[in-house]
C-alpha cells in the first residue's frame, strides 16, 4: 500500500482520491469558456426512498440550461460530497456547460460506498443505489433536469460505485468515467460495506464472458436495452486498488458492450497518459480506458484536464452529442526559447466546420512570462527555463471547442534554486530537527547554521527537498491535509499535489494543493518553533527567503 497513506487512513478507508501532478494538459476538444461566478452547494433533505440514510448536495450552476444534464460524482471513503465538490473540477465545469452536478454523502460521514452486498448489486435492491437514485429522480422533478442525459462519475470507491450503478440502472445513465475502480461484483462479500481484499489486490480474474454474464445476469436479469458508455481510469502504481483491476474491467465493460477486447486506437494524449479506445462497428467508442504510467491511488487531479476528458466522454461539453461546429486548432510543432531573451511572436491558427465564427484563444502550460492574447498570438520573455507542456484551445461563439498540445522547452535558469529557507519574522532557518530522516517530523525553525537539515531546494516540479542522512526528502503537507494548522513535515518524495509549493513574489510559500501558507505557529521566533500551513494573512511569520 501507499506509505503515505498510512498516515491517516486504515485499509478499509484508504480509497479516498488524492492529488498527484501527472502533467496534466488537454488532447481533445476541451473546454475555454469563462467562468461565470460560482453558485453554491446545497444540501437537499427529504429527497424520496433513502435505504441506508444518505446526504444529498446539489450543485446548480448560474447559467444552468434549460433541461438540464445530471451528473452524479461520487467520492470515495473518508470522503463527503461537498469535499469531493471542493477537490475536483466538476463543479467549475458545470459552470461552464450548464449541467447540474449531485454530490452525495455515505453515511455514516465518510464511509465507503456499499458495493458490496446483494442488495447494492441488484436493481432496486436496496442499499445506497436506491438513495441515489431518488437523488437523480428528485433533480428531475424539482429542477428540470433531462432524464435523458443522466451521467455518473466516481474516485475511487466511488468509482466502484460507478461500475454498479451502469450495471444496476443501464437505462438511466447514458455514460460514466469510474476513476481507480473496479468491475461490478469483484468486491462482492454479501455484506453491507464489505471490505475484498482479494479484488482490492487485484487478484480477482475472469474471462471476459464470466464479467460480463455478472452484469447481465445479476445487476438487472433480463435487461435487453442499450447500455451506458464506459470511462475506465487507473494508475500503474496503485496498491490501493491494484492496476490489475482496470484490465478486469476493460474485460467486463467490452463483453457487455459487444465490443472486442482487441483497442480499435491507443495513443498518449498527454505524457504518460496511455489510452486505448474499443470502438463498436460504426467507430463510436464504448469503452475508453487511461493507464496512468507511475500513478498511485491519486485520481482525478485537480487542475488537470482529467475531469475535463471524463466530461468530454460523455458529451456534457456538447462533443459530439448535438451536432455542433467542430474547431480544430493546427498544432505549431514543438518551440524552443532561453531564458530571459523575447520570443519571436507566434501566432496560433485554427479553423471552425461553421464559416463566420470569431474564435477565442486561451492557452494553460505556458512558459512563465509568456502570454497568449484572444486572437492566438503568444508573445513575451521567459522568466525560467525548463520543459513546460502547453495546450492552446479556441472556442467560437456557439461553445465549440478546439485545442491542441506542444512543448515549450526553454533553456537557462529553472525555476530551481537552493539555500537556506529564511523564516523573514524570526530571522531563522526552516529545520529539520536533529538532521532525522524519519517520515512524518513536523519541520520547525531554528538558528540558521549552514547545514544540510537546513539546506532546501525548491525545483522544476515545484519540491521543496532536503537530503538528510543519505536520503532526499519532500516538504508535506501532512495526510493531504487543507486546513488550517495541518503540519509540515518531511516524507519520501512521491510527485503528490500536497509536496508542490509556490515561491512568491511577495514572500509567502503557499501549497499547490491547498493554496495555504508556510506559517510558524503563533507567529513564534524561538528556535523548535514549529512549521504548520495557515490561511494567508500578510504577517512576517508567513515571509520566507530561499537562497
Amino acid at each position: 500500500m501507499l506509505r503515505s497513506l498510512f498516515r491517516f487512513r486504515s485499509l478499509r478507508s484508504r480509497l479516498l482520491g488524492i492529488v498527484l501532478a501527472v502533467g496534466a494538459v488537454v488532447g481533445v476538444s476541451l473546454p475555454a469558456a469563462p467562468e461565470a461566478a460560482a453558485a453554491s452547494l446545497t444540501q437537499i433533505t427529504s429527497f424520496g426512498t433513502n435505504p441506508s440514510n444518505l446526504l444529498m448536495y446539489l450543485y446548480v450552476p448560474n447559467n444552468v440550461k434549460p433541461n438540464p444534464p445530471i451528473l452524479l460524482a461520487l467520492h470515495g471513503c473518508q470522503g463527503t460530497g461537498p469535499y469531493l465538490y471542493s477537490s475536483t473540477d466538476f463543479g467549475k465545469l458545470a459552470d461552464q456547460y450548464g449541467f447540474i452536478v449531485i454530490y452525495p454523502s455515505t453515511n455514516p460521514s465518510g464511509s465507503c460506498w456499499d458495493v458490496s452486498s446483494n442488495q447494492a448489486l441488484t436493481r432496486n435492491g436496496g442499499s445506497d443505489p436506491v438513495g441515489l437514485m431518488s437523488m437523480i429522480t428528485y433533480t428531475e422533478q424539482h429542477y428540470g433536469g433531462n432524464p435523458n442525459a443522466v451521467y455518473v462519475t466516481g474516485e475511487s470507491s466511488g468509482g466502484m460505485m460507478t461500475d454498479v450503478m451502469l450495471a444496476d440502472y443501464p437505462d438511466v445513465f447514458k455514460a460514466g468515467a469510474a476513476f481507480m475502480g473496479v468491475p461490478y461484483h469483484c468486491f462482492y462479500t454479501g455484506t453491507v460495506r464489505g471490505w475484498n481484499g482479494a479484488c482490492a489486490g487485484g487478484q480477482v480474474i475472469m474471462s471476459p464472458q464470466q464479467w460480463g454474464d455478472l452484469v447481465r445476469n445479476d445487476a438487472y436479469p433480463g435487461y435487453t436495452g442499450p447500455r451506458p458508455r464506459v470511462q475506465l481510469w487507473h494508475g500503474t502504481a496503485d496498491t490501493t486498488l491494484n492496476y490489475n483491476n482496470l484490465g478486469e474491467e476493460v474485460k467486463q465493460w467490452t463483453n457487455v458492450l459487444g465490443v472486442s477486447q482487441t483497442p480499435s486506437s491507443s495513443d498518449v494524449p498527454v505524457t504518460n497518459w496511455n489510452r486505448t479506445r474499443y470502438n463498436d462497428s460504426s467507430g463510436t467508442t464504448q469503452v475508453e480506458a487511461y493507464s496512468i504510467a507511475g500513478a498511485g491511488h491519486q485520481l482525478p487531479i485537480q487542475g488537470t484536464a482529467m475531469a475535463a476528458y471524463a466530461i468530454h466522454f460523455m458529451g456534457l461539453d456538447g462533443s459530439g452529442s448535438t451536432g455542433g461546429n467542430t474547431v480544430t486548432v493546427t498544432n505549431p510543432g514543438n518551440q524552443t526559447a532561453a531564458s530571459g531573451t523575447p520570443i519571436n511572436a507566434l501566432q496560433i491558427h485554427a479553423t471552425d466546420s461553421a464559416s463566420g465564427q470569431t474564435l477565442t484563444y486561451s492557452a494553460t502550460g505556458l512558459p512563465p512570462g509568456l502570454a497568449i492574447s484572444s486572437s492566438g498570438l503568444i508573445t513575451g520573455t521567459p522568466t525560467s527555463g525548463g520543459s513546460f507542456s502547453t495546450t492552446v484551445r479556441a472556442t467560437d461563439p456557439t461553445g465549440a471547442t478546439g485545442s491542441t498540445t506542444f512543448t515549450w522547452t526553454v533553456s537557462g535558469a529553472t525555476t530551481g534554486s537552493t539555500g537556506a529557507l529564511r523564516a523573514v519574522g524570526a530571522g531563522k532557518c526552516l529545520d529539520d530537527p536533529n538532521s532525522t530522516a524519519t517520515l512524518g517530523t513536523q519541520q520547525q525553525i531554528y538558528s540558521c547554521n549552514g547545514q544540510a537539515n537546513q539546506t532546501w531546494t525548491h525545483d522544476s516540479s515545484k519540491e521543496l527537498t532536503v537530503t538528510v542522512g543519505g536520503s532526499t526528502l519532500c516538504l508535506d503537507a501532512n495526510g493531504q491535509g487543507t486546513t488550517n494548522g495541518t503540519k509540515a513535515v518531511i516524507w519520501s518524495c512521491n510527485g503528490q499535489v500536497n509536496q508542490q509549493w509556490n515561491l512568491n513574489s511577495n514572500g509567502t510559500i503557499t501549497g499547490v494543493q491547498s493554496g495555504l501558507c508556510l506559517d510558524v505557529t503563533g507567529a513564534g521566533t524561538a528556535n523548535g518553533a514549529l512549521v504548520e500551513l495557515w490561511s494567508c494573512n500578510g504577517g512576517s511569520n508567513q515571509q520566507w527567503s530561499l537562497g
